[in-house]
């Protein structure tokens, strides 16, 4: 492993760590996806291991294995419909902390569980904050049924809402079709730059086929950076 993929682990648990500083015993907890999520599954776990009493509710089946690997307690949305914290990482951050998140591919339930909670605190390297929301390929979430029609309609959406460029069907590294834990596939959107992410959000949910995208509007109350020069904590206006 080189020492700039050293320093970026270092980086995601720190910023993991503070997060688990908001954590109090009888919490009922989102639980993330992804390489920073995973720290902080990590961290949740030895707290447990201390005596903490949390119930975690999973975004994935990857998080699900690890926590229940490492004795976190696990629970359903169905069993507990409101959650205190939901903790979980970003592959973009915007200046008003609209995120896009589902290069995991979880982002349907990673929204659904962010939804259901109190607060959703944020955590990354400082390299996943941006100016403007575009670089990194929105993940959108599709039906099986039908995927060259729906992409048309993604297209024309997104044109509608100033966004244009390649979709592409997201593969897994043999070469099959990615295929999410709700059975659906992931069309990545390579529009560069999003100037209005809440035009585009809402043009690509009247998209018949489209079940899910990874804009997230107003859902993270907290972000917290781990950088260079240390942690930041930045909190929704």
């Amino acid at each position: 492993m080189s020492s700039s993929a050293v320093t970026a682990e270092t980086l995601k648990r720190q910023a993991a760590a503070r997060a688990l500083e908001h954590v109090r015993s009888g919490m009922k907890l989102g639980l993330g996806t992804g390489s920073t999520a995973k720290h902080f599954v990590e961290l949740l776990a030895e707290r447990v291991a201390q005596g903490l009493e949390v119930v975690g509710v999973p975004t994935s089946e990857a998080t699900r294995a690890q926590a229940e690997s490492l004795g976190v307690p696990l629970g359903t949305l169905d069993e507990h419909p409101m959650l205190d914290l939901c903790v979980d990482g970003a592959d973009e951050i915007g200046p008003d902390l609209t995120l896009v998140k589902g290069g995991g591919g979880a982002l349907l339930r990673e929204k659904i569980v962010a939804s259901a909670a109190h607060e959703m605190i944020v955590i990354a390297d400082a390299s996943k904050m941006v100016a403007q929301l575009g670089a990194f390929s929105l993940p959108i979430e599709v039906v099986d049924f039908g995927v060259a029609a729906i992409r048309r309609g993604i297209e024309r959406s997104a044109r509608a809402a100033g966004c244009q460029g390649l979709l592409t069907l997201r593969r897994r590294a043999d070469g099959h079709v990615f295929v999410t834990d709700q059975g659906h596939l992931i069309l990545d959107a390579a529009y560069g730059v999003i100037r209005e992410p809440a035009l585009l959000a809402a043009r690509l949910a009247e998209v018949p086929g489209v079940v899910e995208h990874g804009l997230f509007i107003n859902l993270a109350s907290r972000v917290i950076l781990a950088g260079a020069d240390g942690v930041t904590v930045i909190d929704r206006a």
